[in-house]
């Protein structure tokens, strides 16, 4: 059995986890092109390294980073995303947002 340690509630079995993907910088959602937003959201670079990436604990609602080499698969680290950000973003519905109600 795989075990992933959640910040919040310790070793849990992998089964319990979803995969949020790669933790990237975002471009400005109100001003890149419809090709840096899709480069974004859905491409990855897929080489051999650490990577931080998203995971979601499903029992407990839990969004976290954890570090993980891609070749090994070995989760190095686990933490809150508060380490990384410091503020939200808000998608909400604002003028000239692609795909917002204007």
């Amino acid at each position: 059995m795989k075990l992933m340690t959640c910040p919040l509630n310790g070793p849990r079995n992998i089964s319990e986890f979803v995969y949020g993907g790669e933790v990237k910088a975002m471009p400005n959602h109100k001003t890149c092109s419809d090709k840096e937003w899709a480069d974004y959201v859905f491409y990855a670079d897929n080489t051999i390294k650490i990577i931080q990436e998203w995971w979601f604990h499903s029992p407990s609602g839990y969004w976290f980073i954890a570090e993980r080499h891609t070749a090994s698969d070995e989760i190095l680290r686990t933490f809150d995303p508060s380490e990384l950000y410091q503020e939200r973003i808000d998608f909400g519905h604002e003028e000239g947002v692609k795909g917002g109600v204007v």
